[in-house]
């Protein structure tokens, strides 16, 4: 298949296109390289794609429409996975406009692309962010989501908004897919990992937020991968069960569908942080802090709907995933 893939020199995005290529499928790869963290390292994820035949590499702003509606026209492509946003829940509180351009703007465009040329699916990155205010776990896709904690999360929820409408009026499948903290190689500079693993090598103390008592539902990227990879399979129908009366926000009487994506195997901070010190062969100096704002203490993916659906469960271990990292870092960096 001919498949658009947004956010390709992203962590996930590089990783899933090279998955796609490699199975045989054809790839346009839409990112524009932005500075919101090291672009060297971006360009070094894409230089794992761009020498393979399949695959097309376009440097464009998700927000800029002519451009978004030119690639769709030029390019056709069969199914569309979205991954690209402005990440992060703490940049949210600081730059909040940023998510508006590329998560809910950028987000239309691809939408619009999509109705207007034929797309049999349109696969598109949700976030655990979601689940919000939420205590009730393992968080499961049939739950109200409606007290976000971020905008970051709020831009997520309204993704699955607004791709129910087009799902609705324009008969266009969408599935949207709740990530749990994903970890693993070539991994995100402003992540949790990516940080600690900096910070003990070079000797520096490490903030632990939440007092290190959070919990984290820790996905490994080719977990997430092979997950996006069976749901982009599998074109959602619309549910005969699905009645306005009961009204269940995973399913529709559109082809739309909401799963998890998570590792359903929760783990505190501080024991994490315990297998990254084990893999580096050193002990961090915790400066202990408490919970920031917009941040969640606990979650914990219930993936029984990707299982039914998928036949497939995320379940690699974080000693094997972190110690993956590691590995990658030190040649990467070269320390």
């Amino acid at each position: 298949m001919k498949i658009l893939v947004t956010g390709s020199a992203g962590f996930i995005g590089s990783a899933l296109s090279l998955r796609l290529l490699e199975r045989g499928d054809e790839v346009v790869g839409i990112d524009n390289l932005n500075d919101y963290y090291d672009v060297e390292l971006k360009k070094a994820r894409l230089a794992r794609t761009q020498g393979h035949p399949g695959f097309t590499d376009l440097r464009i702003d998700m927000e800029d429409r002519a451009a978004i509606s030119e690639v769709f026209a030029r390019h056709r492509p069969q199914r569309v996975v979205n991954l690209a946003a402005q990440a992060g829940v703490r940049y949210s509180i600081e730059n909040p406009l940023a998510y508006v351009d590329t998560n809910l703007l950028g987000f239309a465009n691809i939408l619009e692309g999509c109705r207007h040329n034929g797309v049999e699916h349109l696969v598109y990155a949700s976030s655990s962010s979601v689940y919000g205010a939420n205590t009730n776990m393992p968080f499961s896709v049939h739950q109200n989501v409606d007290h976000p904690l971020s905008l970051y999360a709020a831009s997520k929820k309204a993704n699955e908004l607004m791709a129910h409408t087009y799902s609705h009026l324009y008969r266009l499948p969408t599935t949207g897919l709740r990530f749990f903290t994903v970890y693993g190689p070539w991994g995100r500079p402003d992540m949790a990992l990516f940080k600690f693993t900096r910070a003990i090598l070079a000797g520096e103390p490490i903030d632990v937020f939440n007092y290190g008592r959070h919990r984290r539902d820790f996905t490994y990227v080719e977990d997430i991968v092979e997950g996006v990879v069976r749901v982009l399979d599998r074109i959602p129908e619309p549910d005969p069960l699905w009645t306005g009366d009961a009204p269940d926000s995973a399913t529709s009487s559109a082809p739309y569908r909401l799963y998890n994506i998570g590792n359903n195997s929760p783990v505190e901070l501080m024991e994490y942080i315990e297998v990254l010190e084990r893999c580096l062969g050193r002990t961090a100096r915790k400066n202990l802090l408490p919970l920031q704002p917009g941040d969640v203490p606990d979650t914990y993916a219930n993936v029984d709907d990707l299982v039914r659906d998928t036949g497939y469960q995320p379940a690699t271990p974080i000693a094997f995933g972190v110690a993956q990292f590691v590995e990658w870092y030190r040649a990467y960096y070269g320390v």
